[in-house]
């Protein structure tokens, strides 16, 4: 199971996230494998251990992959969540009150930007059904 967190804009403009995983319901010898899903791009990034990045939105609907580092989220209600190296975002709060992170280890934090295209589906599961 790949963990998966979404993060959105909900109706009072405040990023809302959720839990879940990346559906892996397709097989082929002997794998377990998701739906393909169209993308525009992929750029890589880096940041240095204790770095943070006050108040922003996502600048695009993406997959934010964690290759190394560990942080935690928080959004404006004060909700927060933790990512972990091998984690997905699923970043969709593109508008509204927008979300903060922070490193919280010792390590960069090292991560793909995979931009969606326009409107496609994406095979995100919630962990509350």
């Amino acid at each position: 199971m790949i963990r998966c967190v979404r993060i959105w804009t909900a109706e009072d403009g405040n990023s809302s996230f959720e839990e879940g995983h990346i559906d892996l319901s397709g097989g082929a010898r002997g794998d377990v494998l998701s739906a393909i899903v169209s993308t525009s791009s992929i750029s890589f990034r880096e940041t240095k251990a204790g770095g943070a990045f006050a108040w922003h939105d996502a600048p695009v609907r993406q997959f934010v992959l964690t290759l190394s580092g560990t942080l935690e989220f928080t959004t404006r209600r004060g909700d927060r969540f933790m990512i972990h190296p091998g984690d997905v975002l699923l970043a969709e709060d593109t508008a509204g009150s927008g979300h903060s992170w922070r490193l919280v280890d010792d390590e960069p934090w090292r991560r793909a930007y995979v931009i969606l295209a326009p409107a496609v589906k994406v095979p995100f599961i919630s962990a509350t059904g």
